[in-house]
């Protein structure tokens, strides 16, 4: 699936994105406890969507880096739709940036 075919509600769709920004990590509180959380910003050749980071996926991917997500979910929030991995999904590292 590309980033142009998201639309609110679709479940499950398998992206191959490249990772552009993270924004500044947080942490907020969830009825399952405090939990660090960071919106990210992805590409792939039809467009840029947010995706949602949650817990240690916060930390496991860096700008630049190609990732596939996996039995994620498609949401609208603040009138942009926003991916999101959920506890049924995964992000998978596909190509790590080289730092210098």
């Amino acid at each position: 699936m590309k980033i142009r075919e998201i639309k609110p509600g679709i479940e499950r769709p398998t992206l191959t994105v490249e990772v552009v920004d993270i924004g500044t990590p947080k942490i907020v509180e969830t009825r399952f406890g405090e939990a660090k959380t960071a919106l990210a910003v992805v590409k792939d050749e039809t467009g840029t969507n947010n995706l949602k980071l949650w817990r240690d996926q916060v930390d496991m991917i860096k700008p630049g880096d190609v990732i596939q997500i996996l039995n994620g979910f498609a949401v609208l929030y603040a009138g942009r739709v926003k991916v999101n991995v959920g506890s049924r999904g995964r992000i998978i590292l596909v190509k790590r940036t080289k730092f210098v």
